[in-house]
């Protein structure tokens, strides 16, 4: 299917109550319809809580990633896992990404739906279903490219006894844990080569590369990561001397999520010249939207302020429904629909009821959510049964995966698009 098509088909579902938030009078209209009437976000029937993107900030940090992988000689495959968005992933793709990365097979089945010829799965597949949904792709389409991780002799074999008929070996890469205690991945250069040894006794994988996740390295900082950062380097250029390398044109080096792409960069550009031109191949992924609590204390952009800065795209809006006390109010948005995994909700500005105006939410903060309900300590602060609260989120993730329909308004208010995610 191809991409193009498949994202514009998203226009064609009918905004109905499916979709939280929508106007109630927008129904019979569709998503490409009611996106083209250009309605206010406040005034023009959206119901709260909503959750907005911003246009202008979406397309900022998508053109500063872009630039920033380019300055840096790196390829790359943002994570989408983030916003599952393909309308999202289309645009990275157009601002130059090799491909998207999945963690799971159930995203990369989402990928294929909206036609994305390369997918990096950055993980151990090992059940059998969806590893022969994997050679069913590669055995349709010759365009279609997956790298997937491998990180144990044991998930090798069982690869291998899932894709034995496959018209094509799946691409593989080693992948090198962090440390002691972290996530997944081989321990050692030992167990790393131990696994690439299985792998090649295989007629049904193909090794190209290293991998694995700096944000996982113990006791992270500057030091610790570039210092894994170049294990994993020193890997690749073992497994190329050594000759294991042998079956590919290309050798794929990745890392790089959102808190470290600065040092990934650094490491990277230190890379020894190979046997074959080496695809450093960069996976951020939150910074599409970025956010106001987690990433904004550690992007890699507060250590690099030359570089640039991402832009914080998420507002929650929600309204006050309870005013009980001078010192404390309720607003109608919670679990359900606020990201709270690691931070709460920081209240940004207040758009008063009355007048429309918006203020720099003073002296309110969020204490706590219930599922419908958001928590608000006043201190007295101006606010009022009626009023609309625009809150700050933390963790981009878990924000877009509470909601399957997006309005992307422009600083004005008017929404000019939806995006549409698939969790």
């Amino acid at each position: 299917m191809a991409a193009d098509n498949a994202v514009a088909r998203l226009a064609d579902e009918p905004a109905d109550h499916r979709f939280k938030a929508l106007p109630p009078d927008a129904e019979g209209l569709t998503v490409g319809e009611l996106a083209a009437s250009r309605r206010n976000l406040f005034t023009g029937g959206f119901t709260t809580p909503v959750l907005a993107l911003s246009a202008e900030s979406v397309e900022h940090n998508l053109a500063l990633l872009e630039t920033y992988s380019e300055r840096h000689g790196l390829a790359f495959a943002p994570h989408g896992k983030t916003s599952m968005s393909p309308q999202l992933f289309a645009r990275q793709l157009e601002r130059g990404a090799w491909g998207i990365t999945a963690a799971v097979p159930h995203q990369a089945r989402v990928y294929r739906a909206f036609g994305i010829r390369r997918i990096f799965l950055a993980n151990e597949v090992v059940d059998a279903a969806a590893l022969r949904w994997i050679a069913g792709e590669l055995d349709a389409d010759p365009d279609f490219r997956l790298v997937c991780y491998v990180d144990s002799v044991r998930g090798v074999e069982l690869m291998d006894e899932a894709l034995r008929g496959v018209s094509r070996p799946l691409d593989v890469v080693v992948e090198l844990g962090a440390g002691d205690g972290a996530r997944t991945g081989a321990r050692t250069e030992a167990d790393c080569a131990a696994v690439a040894d299985a792998v090649a006794a295989t007629s049904t994988l193909r090794l190209v590369g290293v991998a694995g996740y700096e944000g996982e390295v113990p006791k992270a900082d500057g030091d610790r990561v570039r210092a894994w950062l170049r294990r994993l380097v020193a890997i690749a250029a073992d497994f190329d001397g050594s000759g294991r390398f042998a079956g590919t044109d290309e050798i794929v080096i990745s890392a790089g999520g959102s808190a470290w792409f600065d040092a990934v960069a650094d490491v990277f550009a230190e890379i020894p010249a190979l046997s074959r031109p080496v695809l450093k191949l960069l996976r951020s992924g939150a910074y599409v939207s970025h956010d106001d609590g987690h990433y904004r204390h550690l992007t890699p952009f507060n250590r690099v302020p030359e570089e640039g800065a991402l832009q914080p795209a998420f507002r929650l809006w929600a309204q006050v429904v309870s005013r009980p006390t001078p010192d404390q109010a309720f607003v109608n948005a919670g679990k359900r629909d606020a990201a709270y995994d690691i931070d709460l909700p920081k209240a940004q500005v207040v758009r008063d009821a009355r007048t429309g105006d918006i203020r720099p939410a003073d002296g309110i903060t969020v204490t706590g959510l219930s599922d419908q309900h958001g928590w608000l300590a006043t201190a007295e602060a101006d606010l009022e049964v009626g009023d609309w609260v625009g809150m700050g989120l933390s963790h981009p993730c878990t924000s877009f995966d509470k909601w399957q329909l997006i309005p992307v308004v422009e600083r004005d208010g008017t929404v000019t698009d939806f995006i549409r995610t698939f969790f």
